[in-house]
């Protein structure tokens, strides 16, 4: 017998979205039925809110240990309950130490202490000799590993040459694990600093896109030189598009993600000095940017993560808008569900996109595809309700991130997240926390 049911006229299956009765046991999902079923057990009708599979974000910087004033496990994996995310997968960097050996991954797990609100699996760091470490972190669990081609914005991440993945990816493909890549083959030109500091636009042709497409198209010949799993990550150009979808029309293990931010917002719209909107690679134009909305409805981009970067105010150089200091990270975990659904629904996109783009596809490249990401028997009960066509104004006051620094401030996002459930408890009603700490250590 199920311990409890949730009933919903709009319950997201990979069917597609049914009238349906949800029955839960012992932190999966039992079965779902037809919402005309009787069953024994306490029933939650949430009438025509949605119900979705619980978001997975597979791109978030925590940044606990070492650089805890700038987000961390608590105040990260709150936000993200009260986003609708249940599993999240911390970026090895910018923590201090990074998560580049077995002895810091130990450091970082230990932190995770009393104040895991979420699911959260971590990757491994690629960095110049530390090709020892690849096997031991995989014996210790880390759910693929993560590398830069560019410089990282943090100094001991350096980043990877060709030669340290040549190293690293016959191992990971022999384990089967992923690699991820920031793409970006830099130069060391500063000049751009010499001019209008506070300038969206200069900045923006500071980071072009050949850096991106010359980085893309490493990548796909070492992809297919090894058979290795290897994943884009936070895709900006659209220059990289016809490629990537070459490669995998070849049958490449290659996958891809973008953000949210590429996909809401546009370099034209930036004002001079909002350095909130800093990141890289940059927000490109609105022509770029239409690019990879049809990039991702056709398939081509897997999914999209928010690579939650958040810092102090004061490293985001906001009194100063000079872009040529200010940290280069988007703060955007709590609003990562209603950001990519105002967009996609403006665009004729329904929620089982949204399901595929935000949970289904995201469980794929963390190997947890067997369990989560799905509403479907047998899978976890990591589960949101949505109010899908409610709206609301982000403030900085309903943020639970660390630092209320966003640019989406002010805007106004379609979809409320009521309700979110972690193993069939409820954790989450807004604006309450119900349970925390029931977070757990995902590995492979």
């Amino acid at each position: 017998m199920p311990d409890a049911a949730i009933k919903s006229l709009n319950v997201v299956t990979p069917q597609g979205v049914v009238e349906a009765l949800v029955l839960l046991e012992a932190g999966r999902i039992l079965d779902v039925v037809p919402v005309t079923t009787t069953v024994a057990c306490p029933i939650l009708d949430v009438q025509d809110q949605a119900l979705l599979p619980g978001i997975i974000d597979p791109h978030v910087h925590i940044n606990e240990p070492g650089r805890t004033d700038w987000e961390g496990f608590d105040t990260a994996t709150r936000a993200a309950l009260a986003g609708g995310l249940t599993t999240l997968v911390d970026m090895p960097l910018n923590s201090a130490p990074v998560t580049t050996s077995v002895a810091n991954l130990k450091l970082k797990l230990a932190a995770t202490n009393g104040q895991l609100h979420t699911n959260c699996g971590f990757w491994g760091g690629i960095v110049p000799g530390n090709v020892n470490e690849i096997e031991p972190l995989i014996e210790q669990g880390v759910l693929g590993f993560k590398a830069f081609l560019a410089h990282s914005g943090i100094d001991d991440f350096p980043n990877a040459t060709e030669q340290d993945l040549r190293r690293v990816m016959p191992i990971l493909a022999r384990h089967g694990l992923p690699l991820l890549v920031h793409c970006e083959l830099t130069t060391d030109d500063s000049t751009w600093k010499l001019g209008d500091k506070r300038s969206y636009q200069n900045y923006l042709t500071s980071r072009p896109k050949s850096w991106e497409d010359e980085a893309v198209a490493l990548m796909i010949r070492l992809c297919e030189e090894y058979d290795c799993l290897t994943h884009i990550v936070h895709l900006s150009s659209a220059n990289s598009i016809a490629p990537i979808a070459a490669a995998k029309a070849n049958g490449l293990p290659l996958t891809v993600e973008t953000a949210q931010h590429y996909l809401f917002f546009n370099a034209e719209n930036i004002a001079d000095g909002a350095t909130q909107f800093k990141c890289a690679p940059p927000i490109r134009e609105q022509a770029n940017n239409e690019q990879l909305w049809q990039a991702l409805q056709a398939g081509i981009i897997d999914f999209v993560a928010t690579d939650h970067s958040p810092a102090p105010p004061a490293l985001k150089q906001l009194e100063s808008g000079d872009f040529t200091t200010a940290w280069g990270g988007i703060a955007s975990l709590q609003l990562a569900l209603p950001v990519l659904w105002t967009a996609a629904h403006q665009r004729g996109a329904g929620l089982p996109d949204l399901t595929r783009w935000l949970s289904e596809n995201p469980a794929k490249l963390i190997g947890q595809s067997n369990c989560k990401g799905r509403i479907a028997k047998g899978y976890d009960a990591d589960l949101v309700v949505l109010s899908a066509d409610r709206t609301f104004q982000v403030t900085p006051e309903m943020l639970h991130h660390k630092h209320k620094v966003s640019p989406y401030i002010g805007q106004e996002l379609r979809g409320v997240v009521e309700q979110t459930f972690l193993k069939g408890q409820p954790v989450y009603q807004r604006p309450q926390f119900t349970q925390l700490n029931q977070g757990k250590i995902l590995t492979r």
